[in-house]
């Protein structure tokens, strides 16, 4: 009997955003062991964002996150360290869903990224079949185009006076899917740096959501409590991740210790507060007694 080939992988985070609907991940710098993805997966989250621009892991330390993913449900996206198709292409074909690509400034930049992101007649990624991102498996090529095609996820990344400029260009774009917003690089290119309730940084907010809005595209945006996801969704941003790996842990890890050392000083003082019974009086009495 002939082996069934199997189908790429679907991508439902892309069909929710396309469809109007929310979708919320994590972005993860360091922690890449085999366990991570299941570990989030198990948490509720619906992707990861595995960084290469600031983390300086490998090609290989990808790939194996992204195998790992496909266990887990979960889907691998992966932030770049560049604008450059040979930066982008390996971990196309080493299985990733989504591709971001930081620092967005021009609609002619846009239209590259998301040219080398897809096959012909779409784009003009490179062809390379039974590898990471079909399986390893056979299969019609024509067929596997256009399933990756479906499911790849782009990312523009403005994060810098010129892109906030230029996002109404930028999210014009066919083939963008979610316009990214960078916040720390924006306001230090703004001159305002980590001001993020400075008129001129929300002003930047509310343009490039209506630009979203606009064009039909998704916005995105890292929040870090629940109450800046429920902020941000209101502002349009349906593209969410909450928080990343170290921080995740460098918080809750905090917390945790902070909670413990106060519970335990207040046990100490506590007892150091209550007098010491005295024991009874035994003088005279029979040991036997």
């Amino acid at each position: 009997m002939k082996a069934k080939v199997p189908a790429l992988r679907p991508n439902p985070v892309r069909a929710t955003l396309r469809e109007g609907g929310t979708s919320i991940g994590l972005m993860a710098f360091e922690f890449f062991t085999p366990g991570l993805p299941p570990v989030l997966a198990a948490a509720g989250a619906e992707f990861v964002i595995l960084d290469m621009e600031h983390s300086g892991v490998s090609t290989d330390v990808i790939k194996a996150q992204i195998a790992a993913c496909k266990g887990a449900a979960l889907v691998p996206m992966v932030r770049v360290p560049g604008s450059h198709y040979h930066l982008i292409a390996p971990v196309l074909d080493a299985g990733a869903m989504g591709i971001m690509v930081p620092m967005v400034e021009t609609a002619e930049q846009a239209r590259r990224i998301a040219a080398w992101c897809r096959y012909r007649p779409e784009g003009v990624r490179g062809l390379g079949f039974s590898v990471g991102h079909d399986d390893y498996a056979g299969g019609d090529p024509v067929a596997k185009m256009e399933a990756a095609n479906a499911r790849t996820l782009v990312i523009a990344l403005v994060e810098t006076a010129t892109g906030i400029d230029n996002v109404d260009a930028i999210a014009a774009v066919p083939g963008i899917d979610v316009v990214w917003l960078g916040h720390y690089d924006l306001t230090a290119t703004m001159g305002i740096t980590a001001q993020f309730e400075h008129p001129r940084f929300l002003a930047a907010v509310d343009k490039l959501s209506a630009a979203c809005r606009r064009h039909g595209k998704a916005p995105g945006f890292l929040v870090d409590t629940a109450e800046a996801a429920a902020d941000w969704h209101a502002r349009g941003f349906r593209c969410l991740c909450y928080g990343t790996d170290v921080g995740l842990l460098r918080t809750a890890l905090a917390q945790g210790i902070a909670a413990a050392r106060s519970r335990i000083d207040k046990s100490t003082n506590d007892r150091r507060a209550t007098p010491a019974r005295k024991k009874p009086a035994t003088k005279g009495r029979s040991r036997h007694a």
